[in-house]
């Protein structure tokens, strides 16, 4: 990518960015060296009467699972049941988010979790239609930025049944939004867009039952005082059934084999500008806004894909043996048990917690979200790598195979695959990596760039940014050397051990915010290009905010139950890991060798390490090698965006 283009990348990015922060955010706090004890304690447990509606709703779609989802049998035909989804539809599970007043089944962000994570731990396809659905599909954009008449339109055909999905990624287009092909023209007559491209791995858009897309296309650039011309991203709400609207294939994957997700084209689609979500421009604002929430769901998944295994893991520790005792009493597989049960625990607490500030919108949940997102999709895949090896062979076969030689079976295998796109969906470990540290910098960037690197026209000189910043740090710099012994954070019912943790916790805040302004001083507007420097400060960020819900998730379960000492154990035990993350994170921005991991890179990009491979088979057999004669596949769109479309006049 070329200067310029990267310029206009960055700045669309930024501007679809939620510019201020309208709560506070405990994570944000942390990097600002505050451990906010106060925003997660006493811990955010659901009330009664909500845990009661979550209770009633998972006994009643129970039986719905059992009777009309084999999870094996799905992995195995790659197919997903008709009569499910008619099921699914009639208990209302595709109407857990939209609002009673428009059929919906009105739940909390934190019951709509429960019933993922419960459904989660049984099939991860069904998670899959549901949350692609209702985290990122119509329902959630039409809730925040429709208008009446769209909500009245649309959210009652979906609470009834009718799928929807949504469309942003293409061929050449990950996440680098600034490239997108697809185009929306408003038409001569200005009453609607004529929409043309292709969308690629488009969640349930193969199933018949979807009816409806949010779309995701480029409308006329906006011009920037520079002259440069910045792309604009608007969301449209797009029927299947429309002409020019074509389901073209259905994508095969690793896991979640029954996943109706695949490529959807639009030639020439008439939307009517009624269609339009917010105004133009702002679809790529809106799509981020709906993923703050949408997030949640897949670490919502997530605990109930490590609860799936919690029984089984149980009968194998304390059954199967090896060398006359059961497998559980060696060390090295008990590491493994117990790191899961302790990582589950704080899965459970993390989601929690965001799930508590999206309902009571009492806190800016940006960061936690992406936060859950990238742990709670990162730990799972451990979990079940680790769970796999101490299931040994019998972790590596699949279920029916070993029911079908009279073994207890375990789905482990199918777990570890179907949990993988986990690291990927909605946002990958690395780009949320990338848009963590932008927020965890946003006071910083705020204060300095206006220094470093002054725009065109803006507001403030370059002197009277250099006299805030420096007003600014004169004040908030001395904070933190001031000695945190943890004293003030109130935790009654911990143990000494865990209250130990939680002064380190505070006392390691204010570390992370001095060495990340330390950093910052010394790459200057580099540090964007320091990627696994900036992931280092972000996983040490994370792990203080998962410490500190999960102490106060064991400080909240020791409170209700003083006589189960269980939940001491695992937080103690998931601190102490915790903390020696964190302590080798801060070794790893210190001193690494970051630098030759891009010369090593460099040589495989310019053919100077093509000697490792001299005399081997080409992997792609010989009747897959024209793979470049797909036109379909590779469009010539991919190889550069196009002009935005023309404004009629």
């Amino acid at each position: 990518m070329d200067a310029k283009a990267k310029d206009v990348a960055m700045q669309l990015a930024e501007d679809a960015r939620q510019a201020e922060w309208e709560n506070v955010s405990f994570t944000a706090e942390v990097f600002k060296g505050n451990f906010r004890w106060d925003l997660i304690h006493p811990f955010p447990a659901q009330s009664p009467e909500d845990r009661k509606i979550g209770d009633e709703y998972i006994e009643k779609i129970r039986p719905v699972l059992e009777k009309y989802i084999d999870p094996w049998q799905i992995d195995e035909e790659g197919e997903y049941p008709r009569e499910a989804l008619e099921a699914m539809a009639a208990v209302g599970l595709f109407g857990m988010k939209i609002p009673k007043e428009y059929g919906g089944l009105g739940f909390s962000v934190t019951n709509y979790a429960r019933v993922l994570g419960f459904v989660g731990g049984y099939c991860a396809v069904t998670v899959a239609y549901l949350s692609a659905h209702q985290s990122i599909g119509v329902p959630q954009p039409l809730k925040e930025f429709g208008t009446e008449e769209q909500k009245r339109k649309y959210l009652p055909r979906l609470a009834k049944g009718e799928i929807s999905a949504f469309a942003l990624t293409e061929p050449g287009v990950g996440s680098d939004p600034a490239r997108m092909s697809t185009t929306a023209t408003l038409s001569p007559d200005g009453k609607h867009y004529i929409l043309n491209g292709d969308k690629l791995w488009c969640t349930n858009i193969t199933d018949p039952k979807t009816t409806l897309i949010a779309v995701l296309a480029r409308t006329p650039d906006k011009v920037l005082p520079d002259g440069r011309k910045l792309p604009q991203i608007s969301c449209f709400v797009v029927e299947t059934a429309w002409p020019g609207v074509e389901r073209v294939r259905r994508s095969r994957f690793m896991g979640l084999r029954g996943l109706a997700n695949g490529v959807v084209a639009f030639k020439d689609v008439k939307v009517p500008v009624e269609n339009l979500i917010g105004k133009t421009g702002e679809g790529l604002k809106i799509a981020l806004a709906t993923l703050n929430v949408g997030r949640l769901g897949i670490p919502a998944a997530a605990i109930g894909g490590g609860m799936a295994l919690v029984e089984d893991a149980k009968w194998w520790t304390s059954t199967r043996q090896q060398w006359g005792q059961p497998v559980g009493k060696h060390q090295a597989v008990a590491k493994m048990a117990a790191n899961y049960m302790a990582q589950l625990f704080a899965m459970k607490a993390m989601v929690q917690v965001a799930c508590s500030f999206a309902d009571h919108k009492n806190a800016d949940i940006r960061l936690e979200a992406a936060a859950a997102k990238y742990w709670c999709s990162e730990t799972l895949w451990k979990m079940y790598d680790d769970y796999v090896q101490v299931r040994g062979g019998r972790g590596y076969e699949r279920a029916k195979s070993l029911y079908a030689r009279g073994e207890r079976p375990t789905a482990v295998e199918m777990g570890l695959r179907d949990a993988r796109i986990n690291r990927i969906f909605e946002g990958s470990s690395q780009v949320m990596h990338l848009i963590m540290a932008r927020e965890a910098l946003d006071t910083h960037f705020k204060l300095v760039m206006p220094i470093l690197q002054p725009k065109p026209g803006q507001k403030v000189s370059k002197r009277e940014a250099m006299m805030k910043a420096a007003g600014f740090y004169s004040t908030w710099l001395p904070k933190l050397f001031v000695p945190d012994t943890g004293g003030h954070l109130e935790a009654a019912n911990l143990n000494d051990r865990n209250r130990k943790h939680l002064a380190y916790a505070a006392k390691t805040s204010k570390l992370l915010a001095r060495r990340l302004f330390a950093t910052m001083a010394k790459f200057g507007p580099k540090l964007e290009k320091e990627q696994i420097i900036l992931g280092n400060f972000v996983d040490i960020g994370v792990d203080l905010f998962v410490m500190g819900a999960t102490l106060s998730y064991a400080d909240h379960l020791m409170a209700a139950n003083p006589a189960d000492q269980s939940p001491q154990e695992l937080a103690d035990l998931f601190c102490r890991e915790a903390r020696r993350h964190i302590e080798g994170n801060f070794r790893a921005v210190k001193s690494n060798y970051n630098g030759l991991y891009n010369k090593v890179t460099g040589l495989l990009m310019d053919g100077k390490l093509d000697w490792l491979a001299a005399g081997a088979i080409n992997p792609i057999p010989p009747q897959y090698r024209d793979w470049q004669k797909n036109d379909y596949e590779h469009p010539a769109a991919v190889k550069a965006a196009p002009e935005a479309p023309k404004e009629a006049a």
